[in-house]
Parts: C-alpha cells; structure tokens; sequence
C-alpha cells in the first residue's frame, strides 16, 4: 500500500508566515510515501520543507509565476496500478479572470473548478486539484476527486477548517480522506 500527502494553497508568506506545524505532523504520523502540491506554494521553501518528510511533486498555481515558473500546470503518474493527475485548476488567463468575475457576482463557482479538474484528466482514476481552498474528496463517476483544501487560508474560514488529504493506494483501488488540521500555537519556517 502507498500513502500519498496531498496539501495546496498553502500561500506561505503571503497569506501566512509559514507551514501550520499541524500539516507537517499529519503527514508525518501518515508516513506518506510522496506528497502531491496542488499549487499556489507561493515560495520555494515550502516544497523545501515537505521535501523533508517524503519527495514532492508539484503543479504551478496562478500564484506560483513569480518564484516558481519552472513547476509544471498539469502532473501525470501512475502508482500501485491507480492513475493520477493533479492540476491547480485556475485554467487559462481568460478562464481565471472570467471566473474572478463570476465570483464577485455571483459567488464562487465551485462546481465550475471541479467540472474544468476532471475535464483536465479523464482516463484519470484520481484527480487532485486546488485553487478553490475549500476541501472535496468524493467519487464522481469513477473518478476520485480530491481537493485538499488549505492548511493555513481555508474559505470560507468561518466555516472552512484547515485541512489537508490523504490517499491510500493499493493494488489498483483508491481511497481518500480530508484531514482537519488541529489548531497550532507557532508555524514552523517553511
């Protein structure tokens, strides 16, 4: 069987100092085999930092330009006979400020990230994907879609936790789970 991290929007330093020690410690106690980013890691550091429990992989959200160019838009693997694909899920220019509209108007179009995730990788048995900083991790068809949520930026954070996922894979069968991050006193550098 192989245990599989998987954490977005994690928006270090931006939007906060540094990872939430609680993120770190789940995927620790998990003893991940990889970690999967959804993107917007905002700072190279970061994947420093979760490189230290397990190795990363990573996609390149709509904040990532800057500091990080170099990360893919879209990650393919195939691992224990379960196929993956992960995607930040902001689409185009076009599709990110045309959204960026809809939402001002009409609220977020949650629906809309999850149609344009799993449109991105249809022969996929996973799709992983972030932007939306709000946690799924359901069945649609045959497919597993997972968002992870946000460990340190949750929306909307009045009723959203902190989260983070995990998938388990094991001979061709997928499973997953949301995470809910315990509350943490100090953030570690990263």
């Amino acid at each position: 069987m192989m245990t599989l991290g998987v954490i977005a929007d994690t928006h270090i330093p931006d939007r906060e100092p540094a990872l939430p020690p609680a993120a770190l410690e789940v995927f620790r106690r998990a003893r991940v085999d990889a970690i999967l980013h959804a993107g917007d890691v905002v700072h190279p550091r970061v994947l420093r930092t979760l490189e230290t429990l397990a190795p990363v992989y990573a996609v390149r959200g709509n904040r990532d330009l800057w500091l990080l160019p170099h990360l893919p838009s879209r990650w393919q693997q195939r691992w224990e006979g379960v196929s993956l694909g992960m995607c930040h899920g902001h689409g185009t220019l076009w599709q990110y400020l045309h959204d960026k509209w809809t939402h001002l108007v009409h609220g977020i179009p949650y629906k809309r990230f999850e149609r344009r995730a799993l449109a991105a990788f249809p022969q996929a048995d996973v799709v992983v994907f972030g932007h939306i900083h709000r946690p799924v991790c359901r069945r649609v068809g045959r497919q597993l879609l997972c968002n992870p949520g946000s460990p340190a930026v949750p929306f909307p954070p009045s009723t959203t936790p902190a989260t983070v996922a995990l998938l388990f894979l094991e001979e061709g069968r997928v499973w997953g789970q949301i995470v809910p991050l315990e509350p943490a006193s100090s953030a570690v550098s990263g």
